[in-house]
């Protein structure tokens, strides 16, 4: 089992001195995890993690989940054990509305925490994910009675959730869909078809489990206008609220997957079940975004952790292999070969991905507080505000952190040459489980699409404007600073492409769409690299400032900061220059083929 530890001072350093976490000490939440409480909700995620969670993962890929004739799902070895200790811990409602039983802490804290334990075992994080995403559409959309009956369980991790949108012929495309809901006498509907890709469908880890299913009700409107959401559990509740009569919702079968294996990824089954229409009739894709948005920025979070646990057992292999020498000199001579991390080329792979990371945690943490601030501040306008990013920026987190998230266990795999292509190192795993966070909760292609043709121009492209003028204004103001400079010139050189790239679509993509088709992908990336490059600034600029003060024994620690951010701007950021040459070529070569020439 590769070695992880939780990036703990990594992630305060993020929070309290590049965000300055204390600043929002006024917003509902944060006043109950001050800085103090902070640290230790860290150190004891980190605990749990390290002892608990993490021995589990390799278990989880070698032994799967297995669907028993009655339909029944068992977890892997110690899965029920390790989710028992996270559910009594209350970490699944640890940003959960206190009403409900939650703790009510800020959302960034719940990302901050989310990291780790994907890290240690993303198969059995993703039972409390969807559980977390599917209290967040009851919480929006949800009847008070809706509220009182379901939440409280699963706030607190006895029942778990789920989200049924995908059907062997309707992926994206979800106005396909035919599962139907008939209306029945007692204000209940009738829920009949089959639901594919069902992560966490069936398992043996809560008393009950409440899927959140998308239907049509009978004389709907096609396509998408006449999708219902319905909430449907696993076990009728009885006259006391609690589990009771079988539903008629069943595991047909579990899917057999590349990677994620302790994760039960089940075939549903509708025949006849008992369901509650959730928010309005034919609202059910807005009641189902508000799960899919936050199920996207966890999916984000998905790429990150693989990158930072993969990383980390690329940095062990890389001090303990022994193989050739220095290319300036023996820096082992008492040993027959030095270790490979003295390699140039090992190092490029290493500071790539740790570069990326550390700018990928902040991102996250950054975006997770513009959650905050839009659902928790009492200023209208700083909600509008925090909001609009948000929505920009979460194509953003999904599509690029789990594109790297690939690519960084990828490149761990190289690290370890011939033995990561071998099962019991734990590579292998990194790259097959970080694999499907490219693909569900939205095609990171479906990603780039929606940054391009819905995200840029809402509200006549007010959060696009924002973000340009928030990165455009640290580059100034820290522009006459000397030790800045080499960040804020790469930076706006950035930028500069990403305002190029913009403006080329608003000019190229109204009269033909296939422009701004073949440009998204490249788009998304381009806008990722300033992102990330934006989130370098800040965090180099707070460590200048620390080492300027005196930093003591922390001085190594803010120094590494600095030249890791200048890696960064040297050796990543200037990809953006060949994001915008290709996404200056249009469309016509990309479409000029006939079908029939493929």
């Amino acid at each position: 089992m590769p070695p992880y530890t939780a990036p703990v001072r990594d992630t305060l350093f993020v929070l309290n001195d590049v965000l300055g976490y204390e600043r929002y000490s006024n917003l509902p939440g944060f006043a109950d995890a001050s800085p103090d409480i902070l640290e230790a909700i860290l150190g004891e995620s980190a605990k749990l993690t390290e002892n608990i969670i993490l021995p589990t993962n390799r278990a989880g890929d070698l032994e799967g989940c297995t669907r028993h004739e009655d339909g029944s799902v068992t977890t892997p070895k110690g899965f029920r054990e390790a989710f028992d200790e996270y559910r009594q811990g209350g970490w699944l409602g640890l940003a959960a509305p206190a009403e409900f039983g939650g703790q009510g802490l800020p959302y960034a804290v719940h990302t901050a925490v989310s990291e780790y334990m994907i890290s240690g075992n993303m198969a059995l994080l993703m039972y409390a994910g969807l559980t977390q995403g599917a209290i967040a559409a009851i919480v929006t959309h949800g009847s008070d009675e809706q509220k009182s009956t379901w939440l409280p369980k699963m706030v607190d991790g006895t029942w778990t959730g789920t989200m049924n949108l995908t059907e062997p012929h309707a992926g994206t495309d979800l106005g396909l869909l035919r599962t139907k809901a008939v209306p029945a006498d007692d204000g209940s509907y009738k829920i009949s078809g089959q639901k594919i890709f069902i992560s966490a469908g069936e398992h043996d880890m809560a008393d009950n489990i409440v899927h959140l299913v998308l239907a049509r009700i009978e004389g709907a409107p096609e396509g998408t206008k006449g999708i219902s959401l319905f909430i449907v559990p696993k076990f009728l509740l009885d006259v006391s609220g609690n589990p009771g009569t079988r539903n008629g919702v069943s595991c047909g079968s579990l899917e057999e997957k590349m990677g994620i294996h302790g994760n039960a990824t089940c075939v549903m089954n509708y025949d006849g079940a008992t369901g509650w229409l959730l928010g309005e009739a034919n609202g059910g894709l807005k009641a189902m975004f508000t799960m899919m948005n936050e199920a996207r920025l966890g999916v984000g979070l998905q790429g990150l952790a693989m990158g930072e646990a993969a990383y980390q057992g690329a940095v062990a292999y890389a001090k303990d292999r022994l193989q050739g020498r220095s290319l300036s000199g023996a820096k082992e001579p008492d040993k027959k070969a030095d270790p490979i991390i003295v390699h140039p080329d090992i190092r490029r792979i290493l500071m790539t991905m740790r570069s990326v990371n550390e700018a990928g945690r902040a991102l996250a943490l950054w975006t997770a507080l513009k959650s905050d601030i839009a659902h928790r501040s009492p200023d209208e306008k700083d909600r509008q505000a925090a909001d609009d990013l948000l929505g920009l920026m979460t194509p953003v987190v999904k599509g690029v952190l789990t594109d790297k998230g690939f690519e960084h266990a990828v490149m761990a795999q190289q690290v370890f040459g011939g033995h990561g292509y071998i099962e019991e190192n734990g590579m292998s795993q990194y790259v097959r489980d970080a694999r499907i966070a490219m693909i569900y909760e939205g095609a990171n292609g479906i990603q780039a699409l929606d940054l391009v043709g819905r995200k840029l121009p809402m509200h006549g492209g007010r959060a696009v404007q924002a973000f340009f003028k928030e990165v455009g204004d640290f580059c100034e103001a820290n522009r006459s600073d000397e030790k800045m400079a080499p960040f804020t010139k790469a930076l706006k050189k950035g930028l500069n492409d990403l305002q190029a790239a913009t403006m080329w679509l608003v000019q190229n993509a109204m009269t033909k769409p296939d422009n701004a088709g073949a440009a998204s992908t490249d788009y998304l990336n381009l806008f990722g690299l300033v992102a990330l490059g934006y989130m370098w600034g800040q965090m180099v600029k707070a460590a200048q400032d620390k080492l300027a003060a005196g930093a003591g024994d922390s001085a190594s620690f803010y120094e590494t900061k600095v030249v890791t951010g200048r890696y960064f701007m040297e050796r990543v950021m200037p990809e953006t220059s060949a994001h915008l040459a290709r996404i200056s070529t249009g469309s016509d070569t990309m479409m000029a083929l006939p079908a029939e020439a493929f």
